[in-house]
């Protein structure tokens, strides 16, 4: 199998998808350069640039579901669909329900996401807990190419809206944006074999809901998301030294989110620790401890989490996002 970048995956995969079916149309903020390769291959029909006005293309978008195509959204940033919650919140998420089934809103919105690059709280969430708690949204979180491409391919043929968001240090095309101005002197702790990996010559589609166990341990299990994932590698690295072998937990996506997997997980272990890039309150850690709880599973729980605002200063931004170290120390606490 080629190796290839994590926005080659999506872009692959996203080829794939619009060669074998005509509905699929690319909207969104430059998208003929951003998307250069599909816009020359398919044309500007089906790869559509649009103003800078995140509720009125992703509203559209949301009308051409409906009327039978089967958008695929682009905004720069998950921060910006602030302003278009509208069209997610109380339409996409909802038409399905309130029409009985006979409407449906079958889109995906691309939303780079997540810090650690100096960019601070306005553009440096991730946010994936808040838009899971909407009922009828799907909420895909990859962690490396692979995973990528094939939930791309799931997310198109989903007949509901999925939000599928992409950590920027994970991403060639946004680490080259993020080095210019001034910034080219700043290093950005990025997960190598997350950013690139091994792709198939043909895109298979993952299931949503479906977690991954990248590694085995008893002790303890270490779970998360996106770049979380490489934490928690790089953590469960440092753990076996010290005698304790822990269990790496990728969910691939926050809704639907895999409580089989978790369960199994913890009461194995008996030990279990979220981390979690996105914020510490009402979010992805508690909505897993609640899991554990209704479930009847007595484990020790912690959690590596944001617990405020991101700074833009790229110490405090380090020592603010859940990193190696704060795992680290969460994980042996865990272990008494």
């Amino acid at each position: 199998m080629p190796t290839i970048s994590f926005d080659q995956a999506i872009e692959a995969a996203l080829a794939q998808a619009m060669a074998e079916d005509a509905r699929i149309v690319i909207l969104g903020e430059d998208v003929h350069t951003l998307r250069r390769n599909l816009f020359v291959r398919f044309g500007r029909d089906r790869v559509r640039a649009t103003p800078i006005s995140e509720a009125a293309f992703v509203g559209a978008a949301v009308s051409a579901a409906m009327a039978g195509l089967r958008p695929v959204v682009e905004v720069y940033m998950v921060d910006f669909l602030g302003v278009a919650m509208d069209a997610l919140l109380n339409h996409a998420a909802k038409l399905t329900t309130f029409s009985g089934g006979r409407w449906k809103a079958p889109l995906v919105v691309r939303a780079p996401c997540g810090g650690g690059y100096g960019d601070g709280g306005q553009h440096a969430q991730s946010l994936w807990g808040w838009f899971s708690h909407i009922p009828g949204l799907n909420v895909v979180v990859p962690s490396n190419p692979a995973d990528a491409g094939a939930l791309m391919l799931t997310a198109l043929a989903d007949e509901g809206p999925t939000l599928f968001m992409e950590h920027k240090l994970l991403s060639e095309d946004w680490l080259g944006f993020l080095g210019r101005g001034g910034r080219d002197t700043v290093s950005f702790d990025v997960p190598t074999d997350g950013a690139h990996g091994q792709g198939p010559d043909f895109w298979q589609p993952l299931p949503l809901g479906e977690a991954a166990s990248l590694r085995d341990g008893d002790d303890l299990v270490l779970i998360s998301v996106g770049v979380g994932v490489h934490r928690c590698l790089q953590a469960a690295e440092k753990l076996a030294p010290d005698g304790i072998a822990a269990q790496v937990i990728d969910l691939r996506s926050v809704a639907p989110l895999d409580e089989k997997a978790i369960c199994e997980a913890a009461r194995r272990t008996g030990r279990v620790v979220v981390v979690d890039e996105d914020y510490m309150r009402y979010g992805l850690s508690g909505e897993i401890a609640a899991v554990l709880m209704a479930a009847d599973i007595k484990a020790r729980f912690g959690r590596v989490c944001t617990a405020e605002t991101i700074p833009f200063d790229r110490r405090r931004e380090e020592a603010t996002l859940p990193n190696v170290s704060r795992i680290l120390a969460r994980a042996r606490g865990i272990m008494g």
